[in-house]
């Protein structure tokens, strides 16, 4: 029987895959779990909270509601944030008293999916051991606690999300001992693209407060228009209105806004692996680079490590999945992370990938260096890459069909120190995906092909 809980909690299409009874059972489980409280003489043994957000689909609602009646009826006060991003919840779940916290997102799926995971006392997401405990209990009978041993369900949109925004500009901007907000944005003209989603409201906000001039789009959620032809995965939009605005840059962020990808004066992309190239190159300069190593995923581009070791930079992979980033930051006690998707976690200032903390920490280091962000990413330049996926194959023997690392052998030798190839077997279907950099597109393209060709001749199913 498959996992119920995926790389990044449970996901599914809402009302189908992802039930209002399903959620009610996860909450039900995850206070098992996540939470030791108990009833005495029918009296609560300490109360045990909760808090709840989510991002803007329309199936938000129901799930929120269920997921919270499941946490209640097992003895958790719940406290319902409403419209919060993904990173806000982390945040409010590190620094208030609470048990746990869970987000109701498909974060980057389209609007009919959605998607329940949780964070543990702290901010931090579950361990694989934890996840596997909540499924364990799923939909068991229990002693459930009755008469004041049942929890509360309150709702505290603006406490939760001006909070959160104090925290963000914070960042940048602390504020002195005349309690006077700094402006280290003043002058910075930039669009955000919100993706109609959860951070709508916070993101404009903390960088209007951190003193920049935003031209929003997309930021006006339905219910139903969560990540449509915007934000992260759609940046046409954003690269066109910064041309016409003549805005310096501009920030997108996806539906729950837990990563941000970017974009220069001329419209061109700065992807997920630039971005960390430039803050992570600010933190050493300012001392805050822990072991002066960067920790990345397997699908980073070569060309961003080949940047970094020249600027005394050392680089730490880890497998796709930014969970997997944070378990190396921790064990290695590094300071920043992420992942070429736009997931950047800088450990100084959160628990998880933070967009709107990333959008804002890369606006001052535009300002602090005096350079553009052109400039500045023009510093990691980023190898030619392919990227093929090959369908309806043995996943599983990618790495052991002899014929299949031949090949790859066969094909990195071809490369040398100029490029890679990657196997990686989707988590999800019966496909594994191939991907090439080399040092000219053509090459990396013909790489890829054949490569590919190989795997699909020797894996089909």
């Amino acid at each position: 029987m498959p996992k119920m809980f995926g790389t990044d909690g449970v996901r599914g299409l809402a009302n189908k895959d992802l039930t209002a009874r399903l959620a009610l059972d996860l909450g039900d489980a995850a206070v098992r779990v996540l939470g030791d409280s108990g009833t005495k003489d029918d009296q609560p043994e300490g109360r045990r909270r909760a808090l709840v957000g989510r991002d803007t689909r329309v199936s938000g609602d129901f799930l929120a509601a269920a997921l919270s009646a499941g946490m209640a009826a097992g003895g958790f006060d719940v406290i319902d944030a409403g419209i919060i991003p993904t990173p806000g919840v982390a945040y409010l779940t590190s620094v208030l008293n609470v048990e746990m916290g869970a987000v109701i997102s498909a974060s980057h799926n389209p609007m009919p999916d959605n998607g329940i995971k949780f964070f543990a006392r702290g901010g931090f997401k579950l361990p694989d051991s934890k996840e596997d405990e909540i499924e364990a209990v799923l939909g068991q009978d229990w002693k459930r606690p009755t008469g004041a041993g049942v929890g509360r369900v309150s709702h505290d949109t603006k406490t939760a999300t001006d909070l959160y925004i104090d925290h963000l500009v914070s960042t940048i901007a602390p504020l002195g001992a005349d309690k006077v907000q700094p402006k280290p944005l003043k002058g910075l003209k930039i669009v955000a693209d919100c993706a109609n989603g959860a951070t709508s409201v916070v993101a404009p906000t903390a960088l209007r407060r951190a003193g920049a001039e935003v031209i929003v789009i997309n930021a006006s959620p339905d219910g139903y228009n969560i990540n449509r032809h915007a934000g992260s995965t759609h940046p046409e939009q954003l690269q066109a209105m910064v041309k016409a605005s003549d805005a310096v840059m501009g920030v997108a962020f996806d539906g729950d806004a837990d990563r941000c990808l970017a974009v220069d004066e001329d419209g061109n992309m700065v992807n997920g692996d630039q971005i960390m190239g430039i803050l992570a190159r600010s933190k050493k300069r300012q001392g805050k680079l822990n072991h002066n190593t960067l920790v990345v995923t397997v699908m980073s581009n070569l060309g961003l490590k080949l940047a970094l070791k020249d600027m005394g930079i050392t680089t730490v992979q880890t497998a796709v999945g930014d969970r997997y980033v944070l378990e190396e930051m921790l064990r290695g006690n590094y300071s920043l992370g992420g992942e070429q998707s736009g997931h950047v976690i800088n450990r100084e200032f959160a628990t998880t990938g933070d967009g709107t903390l990333t959008a804002l920490t890369l606006c001052n280091e535009v300002v602090q260096s005096g350079k553009s962000l052109k400039e500045l990413a023009a510093d990691f330049p980023q190898l030619p890459q392919q990227l093929v996926n090959v369908p309806n194959v043995d996943k599983m023997a990618a790495t052991t069909n002899a014929k299949v690392q031949a090949a790859v052998e066969r094909e990195s030798k071809l490369l040398g120190d100029t490029g890679r190839v990657l196997l990686r077997p989707s988590g999800t279907e019966p496909v594994v995906r191939v991907m090439a950099e080399a040092a000219t597109q053509e090459q990396a393209d013909e790489v890829c092909a054949r490569l590919a060709q190989v795997v699909a001749d020797e894996l089909a199913l």
